[in-house]
């Protein structure tokens, strides 16, 4: 579950169980009583708005309305305010000496965009971005959704194995990538799963082991059987291929796919949320409105984001709220560097800030958002406010099924507010606690699992309908697997998480993906992946193995074993041997009691 401050907080959930029947009339029977107990006025200064309440004493609540919906893709937004703002900064990247105006941004994008179409990728294809925040990242991200193409968010830190899965799954048909970043060899990766390249003509890969993928584009140096991104987007600056491009977004609609991010799921297999221009332009719209960006002067429209692109945060969050707002974005670093962040803050005069941690101490802001460790607590949020000295650190929740954002803080909720929730509900987004042994709506103040209904829920997992009808009922309420608390002010406080899944310093962690893998070790008989508590990263990973009779073996060797063929992340800090597990009685294994076990065992 992560969670994000801008001074804000943003937690990621994971999808659970199928639709709740029966609450419609309990709603129907509160609903007048609601109406008439009516929204609370919050006043401010520099506006007026009215939060609503939650319905007759029950865990539901409804956002306003008042505010319109918007019917455009990503493309009509970033020519819209390429008309507005032409000459205000849109993007600005130090490290690559790139600094670019909406107008010159709408420019290189179109460009971009008509190359992708030029070397044969149409409508609904899927093109992976493989590599750390760059000028690239926010090029592709926005060329694709302008020639309605799929972006497909590849984790930087994947290896051949993780890779494959992804670019299979969704049938890649283009991956974009550096050659390497640090010691992250992208392009030796690749052809560990696709030996073809080195031989293959530039755009017409045949691969065995991925059959979908056919065009491999190089963001930096030329390489064997891969196109440069520099040639893409000079051979869309014809007038012929521009021309396509005009003629194909003709077809395009604000509800077709435009992103797919993975995300866990009840067996541990990542899998594709996929979402729509109208989820993330209004997602993105919606969390600009309550940051108040609309009342900032354009000298103080400048955010900061060192969080990465192929996060919902940094992707909706980052690039797509600066595009509604025409606010400058900044890239201080490839990858989270506190440092740079800082440095990039003080220069470039920075009015927001979407960090990964709360350790940083900017004294040139006055917002920001924070992703946190899953499930951050009341005095982590206090720590955040009094670390980064900030005035006004607004707490948001969402998942990446949602868009991402369905809760937030507004400016003015105070210090205790926003450390002990996740904020009130966003606007056009219906939420309920359901009790999960009784399928009925909760009283208020009583834990259940949290449901989001709205315009804000992904259009499904890709390929995969029987999970997708798993997450999002009949009744259209997605399952988000998280526990939560709503009080009767409207605020949700997160309390816990129905899955196994591990979040270590913001990162998504599948065990039973591990699990697969340390199956493959030779001497492993059998293995248990669960979480332990730490106070830094949240939780850290624990390997519980059962070796083959007669092997012996060392925690160094098993964590060497994994270098190079599962991401450093997903490393496990612990290796404990045992020789059998907690189990129930009908012989299954008791994680929760694992957990214990293991937290006791190493003195946590």
């Amino acid at each position: 579950m992560a969670i994000y401050p801008w001074g804000l907080r943003l937690g990621r959930l994971c999808a659970g169980s199928p639709g709740v029947p029966g609450t419609r009339a309990v709603l129907a029977r509160a609903w007048q009583e609601a109406r008439l107990q009516g929204a609370r006025p919050l006043s401010s200064a520099g506006a007026d708005r009215t939060v609503p309440l939650p319905v007759g004493g029950l865990s539901y609540i409804q956002g306003l309305t008042r505010q319109r919906l918007i019917n455009k893709t990503v493309g009509q937004c970033l020519e819209a305010i390429a008309r507005r703002v032409p000459d205000r900064e849109a993007l600005v990247v130090p490290q690559e000496n790139i600094r670019l105006t909406f107008a010159q941004l709408k420019e290189e994008v179109d460009k971009a965009a008509s190359g992708l179409l030029s070397i044969g990728l149409r409508k609904g294809d899927r093109l992976g971005m493989w590599g750390p925040n760059s000028y690239a990242w926010v090029l592709m991200q926005l060329a694709t959704a302008q020639a309605g193409i799929i972006l497909v968010s590849v984790n930087p830190a994947y290896q051949a194995m993780e890779l494959e899965y992804a670019l299979k799954k969704v049938g890649c048909k283009a991956v974009t990538f550096p050659k390497q970043f640090k010691t992250q060899q992208y392009y030796n990766i690749l052809k560990q799963i696709c030996p073809e390249l080195e031989k293959a003509q530039p755009g017409a890969l045949k691969s065995q082991r991925l059959p979908d993928l056919t065009t491999v584009i190089s963001v930096d140096d030329p390489l064997p059987g891969a196109l440069l991104l520099d040639e893409v987007v000079a051979a869309g600056s014809t007038e012929q291929h521009l021309a396509r491009l005009r003629y194909t977004q003709q077809f395009l609609s604000c509800h077709d796919p435009i992103n797919i991010q993975f995300t866990s799921g009840t067996t541990g297999s990542p899998k594709g949320a996929t979402l729509s221009h109208y989820n993330i332009v209004n997602n993105s719209n919606m969390i600009g409105d309550r940051l108040r960006l609309h009342l900032k002067t354009s000298e103080d429209l400048r955010i900061i984001l060192p969080s990465p692109l192929y996060h919902c945060l940094g992707s909706v969050g980052g690039t797509m709220v600066s595009l509604m707002y025409g606010a400058t974005l900044i890239l201080p670093c490839p990858t989270f560097d506190g440092k740079k962040a800082l440095e990039a803050i003080s220069k470039e005069r920075c009015d927001c800030w979407v960090p990964r941690t709360p350790r940083a101490d900017p004294s040139h802001h006055r917002q920001a958002k924070h992703e946190g460790a899953g499930g951050a607590g009341a005095e982590e949020g206090r720590a955040a406010s009094t670390q980064t000295k900030l005035a006004a650190i607004q707490v948001a929740y969402g998942t990446t099924e949602n868009s991402p954002v369905t809760f937030m803080n507004f400016a003015e909720d105070t210090v205790e507010q926003k450390a002990e929730s996740v904020g009130r509900i966003m606007p056009h987004t219906e939420a309920q606690i359901v009790d999960m042994k009784t399928g009925t709506l909760a009283e208020l103040n009583t834990s259940g699992e949290l449901c989001i209904r709205g315009y804000c829920v992904m259009l499904g997992y890709w390929g995969e309908p029987q999970k997708t009808e798993e997450a999002i009922g009949q009744d259209k309420w997605y399952h988000t697997g998280d526990i939560a608390v709503m009080d009767n002010q409207g605020f949700c406080k997160i309390v816990g998480r129905s899955k196994d899944m591990i979040i270590r310093g913001g990162e998504n962690i599948y065990p039973a993906e591990l699990e697969d893998f340390f199956h493959t070790h030779p001497q492993v008989q059998e293995v248990q992946v669960v979480g332990v508590k730490d106070d830094r990263m949240g939780e850290e990973i624990c390997a519980c193995i059962r070796l083959k009779k007669g092997e012996k073996t060392t925690a160094e060797e098993i964590k060497a074993f994994c270098k190079g063929k599962i991401s450093h992340f997903k490393i496990p800090r612990y290796v404990v041997f045992v020789t059998n597990y907690p189990l129930t009685v009908s012989g299954k294994i008791q994680k929760f009691k694992l957990r214990q076990q293991m937290e006791q065992h190493l003195n946590l």
